[in-house]
């Protein structure tokens, strides 16, 4: 992987993270800037493995105790609610 892909990788990772604290976009906005002056303050740093390391260093101690996650995904509280019945074969012995 390029210094530039590992380095995009991180800044959508930082803006997805960003997303468990703050659900509204108007208030993500903001921590998005924030994100994007730390990555500007640092794009002078040539070593890749000192980027990758500081980076992962912020997003650890960043990372939401209890993310957010869409009611209808994965881990909400409505995924697979009210599914419908499994269509079942009958037994070969009972007519229809």
């Amino acid at each position: 992987m390029s210094t530039k892909q590992a380095v995009s990788s991180l800044y959508r990772r930082s803006l997805k993270l960003a997303l468990d604290w703050s659900v509204h976009r108007y208030l993500w906005r903001g921590q998005a800037l924030y994100i994007r002056s730390l990555f500007e303050a640092n794009k002078n740093v040539r070593d890749p493995r000192q980027q990758r390391a500081k980076t992962e260093d912020l997003l650890e101690k960043w990372k939401h105790p209890d993310p957010y996650h869409a009611p209808t995904a994965p881990g909400g509280s409505k995924y697979e609610r009210n599914l419908p019945a499994p269509i079942i074969d009958p037994p070969p012995h009972i007519q229809m």
